[in-house]
């Protein structure tokens, strides 16, 4: 699965997350935080997942370290994939 994050529209750290549920259609129990983010990515979501930031230089500057933080949890999960061996596995690009 693809899901695109659109960083031109990202004005506070809960537009990204309501993006990122929206996209993966978990609005009902997504925590909407960064604890959330890695439960979510880390264990609830079925692979492959393919996520694309684009504008993602926008939301940097927005979201500030938030941004960073985001993006150490989507390296985790990907690291945590490769670690399993994991032929379906979470993916992300920022564009």
């Amino acid at each position: 699965m693809k899901i695109e994050i659109l960083g031109d529209r990202i004005t506070c750290e809960q537009d990204f997350h309501k993006q990122l549920a929206q996209a993966l259609g978990v609005q009902r129990y997504y925590g909407h935080n960064l604890d959330a983010l890695w439960d979510l990515l880390s264990a609830s979501v079925e692979r492959p997942v393919y996520l694309v930031w684009t504008n993602s230089a926008m939301s940097k500057k927005v979201l500030g370290d938030t941004f960073g933080k985001i993006v150490a949890i989507f390296e985790r999960v990907r690291l945590q994939d490769e670690g399993y061996g994991w032929e379906d596995k979470f993916t992300y690009s920022l564009d």
